[in-house]
């Protein structure tokens, strides 16, 4: 077998692990899939009333920000579980096997993917049940999946390289919620930025995640996109240039090669 080809059948092999891994600890998956539906309800049908995003309907607003958020936040599980492995000596067996050293981090990252893949279903469902409604064409529709997914993998990256960074698990989780949640808050997801205080929209204007909040947003309700939906690919793609890199810097250095 070539080296692509070891590569790929490694990451497979480590991949289904991963997604063994949630079937036997299916509360990994329901924390970080519940959360949003909790915040859908909650700002729909509690502060929904107080917040003025015409022409949208509120729900309409919402869905697509909480939805980039759900997949921002899913790479939690690659987080967790990189940082366990380390902490128990996993990845230093994994270390002595004839195997692609990355693996370990794509193979998670790959069953990041199919978890996306089911939160986005979960999400929509409910998003519909509460009041939702696609104005789009089908291929825009499409587009804006495949956009999701594609920041889903390119933040799971970013939780990698936490993951593989963090002293403990409990650790992980820290640096996750604490770096991630304002940039989840001080953005479009939420509220209009326009509403937000003088000395806060230009770091809201400027947040990628609102970049990526609008380009959805184009996508599923037919909001002006400007630049937006460009300016999300390029911003994920270069997410993935770089923490891709430290990430595979970060594993050779825990496990000393």
């Amino acid at each position: 077998m070539s080296t692509v080809e070891y590569a790929v059948s490694d990451t497979l092999v480590l991949a289904k692990r991963s997604i063994l891994r949630i079937r036997r600890q299916p509360d990994l998956l329901v924390g970080f899939t519940v959360q949003p539906i909790m915040f859908v309800l909650l700002f729909v049908y509690v502060f929904g009333g107080a917040i003025d995003t015409e022409p949208l309907e509120y729900v309409d607003f919402l869905i697509p920000g909480i939805i980039v958020q759900s997949m921002v936040f899913g790479g939690f599980v690659t987080a967790l579980g990189l940082s366990e492995d380390l902490k128990k000596g996993l990845i230093d067996r994994f270390r002595s096997l004839p195997m692609w050293g990355p693996a370990v981090i794509s193979g998670r990252i790959l069953a990041d993917v199919g978890t996306n893949v089911i939160q986005l279903v979960i999400m929509f469902t409910v998003g519909i049940i509460v009041g939702f409604r696609f104005a789009t064409s089908f291929p825009e529709i499409v587009a804006g999946m495949a956009l999701l997914l594609l920041i889903g993998y390119a933040f799971s990256w970013v939780f990698a390289f936490m993951g593989l960074s963090a002293s403990s698990p409990e650790a992980a989780n820290a640096y996750g919620f604490t770096i991630l949640f304002p940039l989840t808050f001080i953005s479009s997801a939420f509220v209009p930025v326009d509403t937000m205080p003088d000395w806060l929209q230009p770091i809201a204007e400027h947040n990628p995640f609102t970049t990526m909040v609008n380009a959805a947003r184009a996508l599923f309700v037919g909001t002006p996109a400007g630049n937006d939906i460009w300016l999300a690919v390029a911003w994920s793609f270069a997410i993935i240039a770089v923490f891709s890199v430290l990430s595979v810097w970060r594993y050779r250095r825990a496990v000393g090669r």
